[in-house]
């Protein structure tokens, strides 16, 4: 199976970044299955009905979230009824939603799970504990299985990395909007990456205006972050090749694009 995770979508940058490139990624992996984080894509905080379809029409068969879930209040109205999007499944009991769901697609099936950390976070069921009951009930049936773990702490993606090796086909790190270099694949099998990075505003800071986030650090008083909506974006995700008689990855590719830069690493 050939499967394209990608960071997070930041605001109608990200959007326009999905919709100018989108389809050159398909003709460069034709992938089977393209699954992306979404948690940002409306104006930087949560997801609309109409964003959701619009990225489910260009070509994404699954979304997940994380901590900006309900910033938008909309998501309410159709999370329950849209089995392809998840929030993250240590969400305390009867949160609205699901924590994980099973992709079809191009005759192919892929489990995905979404987690969230607890370090420099809120408060929320471990992740760990989470992870074992999911992804060992999920692999009675299922060998694919793509966990997205939204956290903050790079040390805590790298424990969840270890802890599903070989459970999961790959463990891929968002929330922190800044690709990491340290993909591989774990030594039972298991793909990894600290952060997939975003799709978005590329001279923002983590997409965001620099200004708002430069006075809240030199003042500490409060101040309103907004989309960076000028200049240029960056595209960034994960290439894997899963192997579907054992579900474990054959290889591991980082994708970065620089709008009018044709660059991929």
């Amino acid at each position: 199976m050939k499967l394209i995770f990608i960071g997070d979508i930041v605001g109608s940058p990200g959007r326009r970044a999905i919709k100018e490139k989108l389809s050159y990624l398909k003709s460069k992996y034709n992938p089977h299955i393209i699954i992306a984080n979404a948690e940002n894509s409306a104006s930087g905080r949560g997801i609309t009905h109409a964003i959701a379809r619009q990225l489910f029409e260009q070509g994404i068969h699954g979304i997940t979230m994380g901590n900006h879930t309900w910033d938008n209040k909309e998501i309410f109205d159709f999370i329950d009824d849209e089995p392809r999007m998840i929030r993250p499944a240590n969400f305390p009991p009867g949160t609205p939603g699901r924590g994980y769901t099973v992709i079809k697609a191009n005759g192919k099936e892929l489990a995905i799970v979404n987690l969230q950390g607890r370090t420099f976070l809120p408060a929320i069921d471990c992740p760990f504990r989470a992870a074992d009951e999911i992804v060992d009930e999920l692999r009675q049936n299922h060998k694919c299985i793509l966990v997205d773990f939204h956290a903050e702490a790079t040390s805590e993606k790298i424990a969840m990395g270890w802890h599903l090796d070989g459970r999961a086909s790959l463990v891929v790190g968002t929330h922190t909007h800044v690709q990491s270099n340290d993909d591989r694949i774990l030594p039972g099998g298991t793909a990894y990456l600290t952060d997939a990075g975003m799709v978005g505003p590329r001279d923002g800071i983590l997409g965001m205006q620099q200004e708002g986030v430069l006075y809240r650090f030199k003042t500490q008083l409060p101040s309103r972050f907004n989309v960076d909506e000028e200049g240029k974006w960056h595209f960034h995700g994960v290439y894997v090749d899963i192997d579907e008689e054992t579900g474990h990855a054959r290889k591991i590719e980082k994708i970065r694009l620089m709008e009018d830069e044709w660059r991929m690493e």
